[in-house]
């Protein structure tokens, strides 16, 4: 039997997609969940409670910007800053489908405009400039909108004087948009430049996965790196380098064990616990704000 190239890939595209998300079991109601590394069913009243950590591989699914915001920012203290910020077809881009129809495609499925959620709000009683970003919208990709949520984000840390913190997660920059989407990396940076000559802090949370342009931008730039337990976080792929170097990689490549060991990140923290640490971080730099 033979099938066509298209064919290929839109299989390969699907089981990609399947491995790296959770399975909901034909049950009304989804009310079960089973875990795709360990394949463990959940009650998925359970599996919130544990803040979307599996109770027995320790798997830490992927969570929405909302979800991301609730389970770390005080409750009732967010406030979105930069909402009407979204994407635009700038290039009529067109690939197997135009770009205005995946951004639209992208905004039913994630349920948000653009791929990060931007805002202030309190953790454990600290102001922090805080943001979000949700792999549900194309991948987490950094398109021009991105960008400047993220420098407002910064302007808006410089002006209140009060700590950053973004939730990274993405596969990078936004192919659709050309040069302008890899011109964010500058832009982001040049921004984060302006928080560190004024001494403002900038912590990074690297979920999975951390990855391409935002990698080698806002997402690695910070005065302390935090990452979530087995969290993929790096530039090119370890299959890519593979291929490029012709050399095996080590066992646990680019996952953030490995970087912390290696000195790339701070501390390696579960999701439980990642609360407590950035108060304790909060704390230790002492900003109040203004």
């Amino acid at each position: 039997m033979t099938i066509s190239i298209h064919d290929f890939f839109k299989k390969k595209k699907k089981r990609k997609a399947q491995a790296h998300t959770s399975e909901k079991l034909d049950i009304p109601g989804n009310l079960w969940v089973r875990c795709y590394r360990c394949g463990t069913t959940i009650y998925s009243k359970d599996l919130e409670t544990a803040l979307k950590v599996c109770p027995k591989c320790n798997y830490h699914f992927r969570l929405s910007a909302s979800e991301r915001i609730s389970f770390t920012v005080d409750e009732g203290t967010f406030e979105e800053i930069n909402p009407h910020i979204k994407s635009t077809d700038f290039l009529s881009f067109v690939d197997s489908k135009p770009y205005a129809k995946r951004l639209k495609d992208a905004e039913m499925k994630s349920g948000l405009p653009e791929v990060i959620v931007t805002g202030e709000g309190k953790i454990n009683g600290w102001s922090v400039a805080v943001g979000a970003m949700d792999f549900s919208f194309m991948g987490g990709s950094m398109g021009s909108a991105v960008g400047e949520k993220v420098t407002r984000l910064f302007e808006h840390a410089l002006h209140r004087k009060i700590p950053a913190i973004i939730f990274s997660s993405s596969g990078g920059a936004r192919m659709q948009e050309g040069i302008m989407s890899l011109m964010q990396m500058a832009k982001t940076s040049s921004a984060l430049g302006r928080l560190r000559e004024n001494c403002i802090p900038y912590i990074c949370v690297l979920t999975d996965p951390t990855t391409g342009g935002t990698t080698a931008s806002f997402a690695m730039l910070g005065d302390i790196h935090i990452a979530e337990p087995n969290a993929l976080i790096g530039f090119a792929g370890p299959r890519v380098i593979e291929q490029t170097i012709r050399q095996k990689l080590p066992a646990g490549f680019q996952r953030s064990e490995y970087l912390e060991e290696h000195g790339m990140v701070d501390i390696v923290s579960p999701r439980k616990d990642l609360k407590k640490v950035l108060t304790n971080i909060l704390s230790f730099f002492d900003f109040k704000g203004e």
